[in-house]
């Protein structure tokens, strides 16, 4: 079997003296997609976040592509491989749309991602190109979110509650664009309380609750009650 490109073992996570994630362990391997399920407060954007390096761990906590990662900064994480796609999008807001996607592409590995790629991912954004970026619609914001994270050619993308507060049709259709964004072998981790998506676009699912894992499995055959047990605790 080979070595997954992701590895958490045993990961802690802590703001200070308050512990958030207590022994996770996941793995992700070379084009794969796996979720990240639970409710709010489960620790999810932790971890992700923790991943990303925006928050400090254990060194051989977690490793990417067999070298030890934990604790390096999320800007030398990101020439590495690994992008962010964060909640609440944090776009720019003095800048338009087109230089949003720029800035992603300052540190951009060599790949497939480039402005044009991600015009033909998101047409829209051809059309807003010169609009701020915060005067576009929700569903539009998060295009450029991800749009920006894509073009610095992620090995590893992290996307962190891309369906929270759009309407459903915005949701369905970014969540359409997945196997195009993972078509050249990109890894893909998304966390989602929208368990149904979740589980609809991944191949394995991680279930959080209070910081600790507490279901793991393929996602076309984890029972709804098995989810539930997992999520609520009950």
């Amino acid at each position: 079997m080979r070595d997954p490109l992701l590895n958490v073992s045993q990961l802690a996570s802590f703001y200070g003296d308050f512990q958030a994630l207590f022994d996770v362990s996941l793995r992700v391997d070379e084009g794969e997609v796996v979720a990240i399920i639970g409710a709010n407060g489960a620790g999810k954007s932790t971890l992700l976040k923790t991943i990303a390096g925006l928050i400090a761990a254990r060194p051989d906590a977690v490793t990417f592509a067999g070298s030890p990662i934990g604790g390096v900064p999320a800007h030398h994480l990101l020439r590495q491989g690994i992008a962010l796609v964060p909640e609440g999008r944090r776009l720019f807001s003095s800048l338009s749309v087109e230089e949003n996607l720029q800035i992603g592409g300052a540190y951009s590995r060599k790949g497939p991602w480039s402005l044009e790629r991600v015009y033909q991912l998101f047409p829209i954004l051809r059309e807003r190109r010169h609009q701020a970026s915060t005067s576009l619609s929700g569903g539009q914001q998060q295009m450029v979110a991800i749009g920006r994270a894509l073009m610095s050619n992620p090995r590893l993308l992290l996307c962190d509650e891309i369906s929270l507060g759009l309407a459903p049709i915005i949701v369905r259709e970014i969540y359409e664009r997945l196997p195009q964004i993972t078509g050249d072998g990109m890894s893909l981790i998304i966390v989602e309380q929208d368990v149904v998506q979740a589980l609809k676009a991944s191949r394995r699912v991680y279930c959080l609750q209070e910081g600790r894992v507490t279901l793991e499995g393929e996602s076309q055959s984890i029972s709804r009650e098995a989810i539930a047990s997992a999520y609520f605790g009950s």
